[in-house]
């Protein structure tokens, strides 16, 4: 076969040695930069050194070593017309073949190296030399990704790379590069503190497929952040169950970004991207308890804490569709055997929400981006001529987080340990009320109701007096006539200065 010349410089040497073994079966001459070099010439492999080919050693720990002009001019020598040759001085060294990956600058990013000792390690040089091999792909192969040699090899053991291959290699090496700049850029952003930059550049990375999308026509994926390494549910580990749905996976963030508003041991049920009940307790067994009354089927949980074999064999009873917790001990796993029920282990699961993170909603043609809403109740001032009782403040409190994480309008009565009733997603807040009464019942009495924005009008603080309400917690100044009506009824009212309107 025709010589030809492969330019091999990795950080990552995952499988470098056997690619490289196949390549030069396959009559191609290696030249590498010095460590590629010595991981290859360690396994026998004959290589070149980069500074051998062009004579230009590599000076500056090698910052420099990839953007000589006979590495780069190789990689599009073979474009180049006879006019174009002509002009260059010296000899030409076409090169075929680039496999090049880069300093993983983003777990620099992760473990909070300093800027600018990260950004020492930002591989200007593989970016340039990944460009120009993919630009020029009719002429150069680019390989960026480990997962790609066993393709290329049996591409090369047919004895031709078709153009359909040489362009999605072409896409994976402008993928990797825009993904590193977006990187690069994202970090800054940050360290500079400009909340929404001119131009948003973030980059995700695959996490899975998932069965389906909304429909089951509609296809899906995830992706997660790569610089958020724990507390997001596109890193959580599933231990078992059924490939998840899209819609399964809505519940599930829905679940986990209330309950991350939690210090005590917590359980959440959500249906449909909205809280179904909460509760907490002493311990995840006593939370769980409070919650059994609600019916409970085919809805997603989830839980702040270990789940054990005892709490696991209530769960099991329940069918849930999935139940998301920090871990799961042995004698649980055991007790989740039989059944098709989806287990997710998050171990970060309580952490809170971290650096550069943005809440994003994709709309036709653009995206919606806003910060987080990390607070819970602003500040809190009692209106009513009573004050509310510590427990009642405990109560409040509780169900207040509730609201902030139901869909609006979203009002939620219940005690300072567990729900009783959630009325959400409706068109008023008259409504939610309606149906948040109705699913507490008796349970009403002697508990305490959150809204997330503002109570309408004095009928509802009326209501609240008949079902035996004794305290309220709201955004806005109430009128004369609430007010009158709170008072008489003996109601603690409370006021934020925060509303927490959620679609």
């Amino acid at each position: 076969m025709k010589k030809k010349r492969a330019y091999v410089s990795v950080y990552d040497k995952t499988r470098i040695v056997e690619f490289c073994q196949y390549l030069v079966e396959y009559g191609y001459e290696l030249v590498a930069t010095e460590g590629t070099a010595k991981a290859l010439r360690d396994a026998g492999i004959p290589v070149q050194s980069a500074h051998d080919l062009t004579g230009y050693p590599e000076p500056l720990g090698g910052k420099v070593r990839a953007v000589h002009p006979a590495i780069y001019t190789g990689i599009i020598a073979n474009s180049l017309s006879a006019e174009q040759r002509a002009e260059l001085d010296g000899e030409i060294f076409p090169i075929e073949l680039v496999v090049v990956n880069m300093y993983p600058f983003k777990e620099d990013m992760a473990d909070g190296v300093p800027f600018e000792e990260a950004a020492a390690h930002i591989d200007a040089g593989g970016v340039a030399l990944l460009d120009a091999a993919a630009k020029n792909f009719m002429h150069t192969v680019v390989v960026c990704d480990p997962d790609d040699y066993d393709r290329v090899l049996c591409d090369l053991a047919a004895g031709v790379i078709s153009e359909e291959e040489r362009q999605y290699l072409t896409y994976k090496a402008f993928s990797y590069t825009a993904s590193y700049d977006a990187l690069v850029a994202q970090y800054l952003s940050h360290k500079l503190k400009i909340p929404f930059p001119k131009t948003l550049t973030v980059t995700f990375d695959k996490s899975q497929d998932v069965r389906y999308g909304e429909n089951p026509q509609q296809k899906a994926a995830v992706y997660r952040e790569p610089l958020l390494k724990e507390g997001s549910l596109a890193r959580a580990k599933q231990l078992k169950g059924a490939e998840l749905t899209y819609n399964a996976l809505g519940d599930a963030n829905a679940a986990l970004e209330l309950i991350k508003e939690f210090e005590r041991p917590a359980v959440v049920v959500c249906k449909h991207c909205a809280p179904s009940c909460a509760a907490q307790g002493e311990t995840l067994y006593e939370a769980f308890g409070r919650v059994r009354e609600n019916s409970l089927e085919r809805t997603i949980v989830a839980l702040n804490g270990i789940v054990d074999a005892r709490l696991a064999a209530q769960l099991q009873k329940a069918n849930f569709e999935v139940v998301l917790a920090v871990g799961f001990t042995p004698e649980a796993m055991a007790e989740f055997w039989e059944g098709d029920v989806i287990l997710l282990e998050m171990p970060g699961l309580r952490s809170k929400v971290q650096f550069a993170t943005y809440d994003m909603t994709k709309i036709y043609g653009g995206l919606l981006v806003q910060t987080y809403d990390t607070s819970v109740c602003g500040e809190l001032r009692c209106v009513s001529a009573r004050k509310p009782t510590e427990s009642e403040v405990r109560a409040l409190l509780f169900n207040y987080k509730v609201a902030k994480h139901a869909p609006s309008s979203a009002v939620v009565i219940g005690t300072e340990n567990a729900t009783k009733g959630i009325g959400t997603g409706q068109v008023s807040r008259a409504l939610a009320f309606r149906f948040a009464l109705e699913l507490a019942g008796d349970g009403a009495k002697g508990a305490a109701l959150a809204s997330e924005a503002a109570l309408p009008d004095a009928e509802i603080m009326r209501a609240c007096s008949l079902a035996g309400i004794t305290a309220v917690v709201g955004s806005g100044e109430p009128d004369e006539e609430t007010l009158r009506i709170c008072n008489e009824a003996n109601i603690a009212l409370l006021v934020s200065d925060e509303r927490h309107f959620k679609n």
